[in-house]
Protein backbone atom coordinates (compact mmCIF):
# COMPACT_ATOMS: atom_id res chain seq x y z
CA UNK A 1 0.00 0.00 0.00
CA UNK A 2 1.18 3.51 -0.81
CA UNK A 3 2.36 5.84 1.91
CA UNK A 4 -0.53 8.06 3.08
CA UNK A 5 -0.59 11.61 1.78
CA UNK A 6 -0.57 14.50 4.22
CA UNK A 7 -3.24 17.09 4.97
CA UNK A 8 -1.69 20.08 6.74
CA UNK A 9 -4.86 21.63 8.11
CA UNK A 10 -3.21 24.97 8.95
CA UNK A 11 -2.91 25.56 5.18
CA UNK A 12 -6.59 26.47 5.30
CA UNK A 13 -5.29 29.77 6.73
CA UNK A 14 -3.83 30.57 3.31
CA UNK A 15 -7.40 30.91 2.02
CA UNK A 16 -9.13 29.54 -1.07
CA UNK A 17 -10.98 31.39 -3.83
CA UNK A 18 -14.14 31.59 -1.68
CA UNK A 19 -12.54 31.19 1.76
CA UNK A 20 -10.74 34.14 3.29
CA UNK A 21 -7.51 33.44 5.16
CA UNK A 22 -9.15 34.35 8.48
CA UNK A 23 -12.14 32.05 7.88
CA UNK A 24 -9.75 29.31 6.74
CA UNK A 25 -7.71 29.76 9.92
CA UNK A 26 -10.90 29.44 11.98
CA UNK A 27 -11.78 26.20 10.16
CA UNK A 28 -8.25 24.92 10.89
CA UNK A 29 -8.77 25.71 14.59
CA UNK A 30 -12.07 23.81 14.55
CA UNK A 31 -10.31 20.81 13.00
CA UNK A 32 -7.56 20.94 15.62
CA UNK A 33 -9.99 21.06 18.54
CA UNK A 34 -12.18 18.25 17.14
CA UNK A 35 -9.17 16.00 16.59
CA UNK A 36 -7.53 16.70 19.95
CA UNK A 37 -10.83 16.20 21.79
CA UNK A 38 -10.73 12.67 20.32
CA UNK A 39 -7.24 12.32 21.89
CA UNK A 40 -5.53 11.97 18.50
CA UNK A 41 -1.87 12.70 17.97
CA UNK A 42 -0.34 14.50 15.00
CA UNK A 43 -0.23 12.25 11.96
CA UNK A 44 -3.40 10.29 12.75
CA UNK A 45 -4.71 8.60 9.60
CA UNK A 46 -7.98 9.73 8.06
CA UNK A 47 -9.53 6.94 5.99
CA UNK A 48 -11.37 8.04 2.86
CA UNK A 49 -14.09 5.69 1.56
CA UNK A 50 -16.80 5.84 -1.07
CA UNK A 51 -15.89 7.00 -4.57
CA UNK A 52 -12.30 7.50 -3.38
CA UNK A 53 -10.32 5.01 -1.31
CA UNK A 54 -7.18 6.37 0.26
CA UNK A 55 -5.72 7.62 3.53
CA UNK A 56 -4.26 10.93 4.64
CA UNK A 57 -2.15 11.77 7.67
CA UNK A 58 -3.60 14.82 9.44
CA UNK A 59 -1.51 17.60 10.99
CA UNK A 60 -2.81 20.63 12.89
CA UNK A 61 -1.71 23.45 15.19
CA UNK A 62 -1.47 23.05 18.97
CA UNK A 63 -4.77 23.53 20.79
CA UNK A 64 -4.89 26.18 23.51
CA UNK A 65 -7.30 26.69 26.39
CA UNK A 66 -8.56 29.80 24.60
CA UNK A 67 -9.40 27.70 21.52
CA UNK A 68 -11.24 25.17 23.69
CA UNK A 69 -13.32 27.97 25.26
CA UNK A 70 -13.99 29.54 21.85
CA UNK A 71 -15.07 26.27 20.21
CA UNK A 72 -17.24 25.00 23.06
CA UNK A 73 -20.37 24.29 20.94
CA UNK A 74 -19.94 20.65 19.83
CA UNK A 75 -22.46 20.77 16.98
CA UNK A 76 -21.08 24.01 15.50
CA UNK A 77 -17.42 23.00 15.75
CA UNK A 78 -18.10 19.58 14.21
CA UNK A 79 -19.76 21.24 11.21
CA UNK A 80 -16.95 23.78 10.79
CA UNK A 81 -14.22 21.14 11.14
CA UNK A 82 -15.99 18.96 8.56
CA UNK A 83 -15.94 21.88 6.12
CA UNK A 84 -12.22 22.33 6.66
CA UNK A 85 -11.39 18.69 6.05
CA UNK A 86 -13.79 18.46 3.08
CA UNK A 87 -12.20 21.51 1.42
CA UNK A 88 -8.73 20.01 1.79
CA UNK A 89 -9.87 16.60 0.50
CA UNK A 90 -11.54 18.09 -2.59
CA UNK A 91 -8.34 19.96 -3.46
CA UNK A 92 -6.23 16.83 -3.03
CA UNK A 93 -8.54 14.34 -4.74
CA UNK A 94 -9.92 16.41 -7.63
CA UNK A 95 -9.02 19.38 -9.83
CA UNK A 96 -11.62 21.43 -7.95
CA UNK A 97 -11.65 23.98 -5.15
CA UNK A 98 -14.25 26.02 -3.27
CA UNK A 99 -15.26 29.01 -5.41
CA UNK A 100 -18.46 30.31 -3.80
CA UNK A 101 -20.70 29.71 -0.81
CA UNK A 102 -24.19 28.55 -1.75
CA UNK A 103 -27.26 30.38 -0.53
CA UNK A 104 -29.56 28.86 2.10
CA UNK A 105 -32.28 26.62 0.73
CA UNK A 106 -30.35 25.30 -2.27
CA UNK A 107 -29.72 21.87 -0.71
CA UNK A 108 -25.93 22.18 -0.79
CA UNK A 109 -23.22 24.21 0.93
CA UNK A 110 -20.68 25.42 -1.63
CA UNK A 111 -19.92 25.66 -5.33
CA UNK A 112 -16.75 23.98 -6.55
CA UNK A 113 -14.83 24.91 -9.67
CA UNK A 114 -11.35 25.33 -11.04
CA UNK A 115 -8.79 27.56 -9.35
CA UNK A 116 -8.76 29.94 -12.33
CA UNK A 117 -12.35 30.98 -12.96
CA UNK A 118 -11.53 34.12 -14.94
CA UNK A 119 -11.59 32.40 -18.32
CA UNK A 120 -14.81 30.47 -17.76
CA UNK A 121 -18.42 31.41 -18.25
CA UNK A 122 -20.29 31.79 -14.94
CA UNK A 123 -20.97 28.36 -13.42
CA UNK A 124 -19.61 26.48 -16.45
CA UNK A 125 -18.04 23.19 -15.31
CA UNK A 126 -19.18 23.77 -11.72
CA UNK A 127 -19.96 21.17 -9.07
CA UNK A 128 -22.09 21.36 -5.93
CA UNK A 129 -20.64 20.39 -2.53
CA UNK A 130 -22.66 19.21 0.47
CA UNK A 131 -20.75 18.55 3.70
CA UNK A 132 -21.76 17.01 7.01
CA UNK A 133 -19.81 16.32 10.17
CA UNK A 134 -20.45 13.66 12.79
CA UNK A 135 -18.54 13.54 16.07
CA UNK A 136 -19.07 9.80 16.72
CA UNK A 137 -21.01 7.23 14.70
CA UNK A 138 -20.87 3.67 13.47
CA UNK A 139 -20.62 2.79 9.77
CA UNK A 140 -24.40 2.37 9.44
CA UNK A 141 -25.09 5.87 10.74
CA UNK A 142 -22.40 7.37 8.48
CA UNK A 143 -24.00 5.70 5.44
CA UNK A 144 -27.44 6.91 6.56
CA UNK A 145 -26.09 10.47 6.77
CA UNK A 146 -24.59 10.13 3.27
CA UNK A 147 -28.00 9.03 1.94
CA UNK A 148 -29.70 11.90 3.78
CA UNK A 149 -27.28 14.40 2.21
CA UNK A 150 -27.71 12.87 -1.26
CA UNK A 151 -31.48 13.30 -0.88
CA UNK A 152 -30.97 16.86 0.38
CA UNK A 153 -29.26 17.82 -2.88
CA UNK A 154 -32.13 16.46 -5.03
CA UNK A 155 -33.97 19.81 -5.40
CA UNK A 156 -30.88 21.33 -7.05
CA UNK A 157 -30.24 18.37 -9.37
CA UNK A 158 -29.93 19.22 -13.00
CA UNK A 159 -26.86 19.98 -15.02
CA UNK A 160 -24.44 20.30 -12.11
CA UNK A 161 -22.94 17.20 -10.47
CA UNK A 162 -22.40 17.11 -6.72
CA UNK A 163 -19.97 15.76 -4.14
CA UNK A 164 -21.35 14.69 -0.80
CA UNK A 165 -18.72 14.48 1.95
CA UNK A 166 -19.43 13.18 5.43
CA UNK A 167 -16.59 13.49 7.95
CA UNK A 168 -16.74 11.30 11.06
CA UNK A 169 -14.26 12.30 13.78
CA UNK A 170 -14.13 9.32 16.16
CA UNK A 171 -12.40 6.97 13.67
CA UNK A 172 -11.52 9.39 11.80
CA UNK A 173 -12.97 8.80 8.35
CA UNK A 174 -14.52 10.59 5.42
CA UNK A 175 -17.08 9.11 3.07
CA UNK A 176 -17.21 10.82 -0.33
CA UNK A 177 -19.85 10.22 -2.99
CA UNK A 178 -20.03 11.85 -6.40
CA UNK A 179 -23.61 12.35 -7.58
Amino acid sequence: MDKPQELILTKLGEGLPAITPSFGAALAEACAVCLEEQCYLQGVELTVNGDFNTTFRLYWQPVTQQMLRCWNDEEFITEQAAYGIAFMLIRELTELTVIERSRKGTGFDYWLGSEDTTSELPFQNKVRLEVSGIRKADDRRVRARVKQKIDQTNPSDGIFPAYIIVVEFSKPLSFIVEK
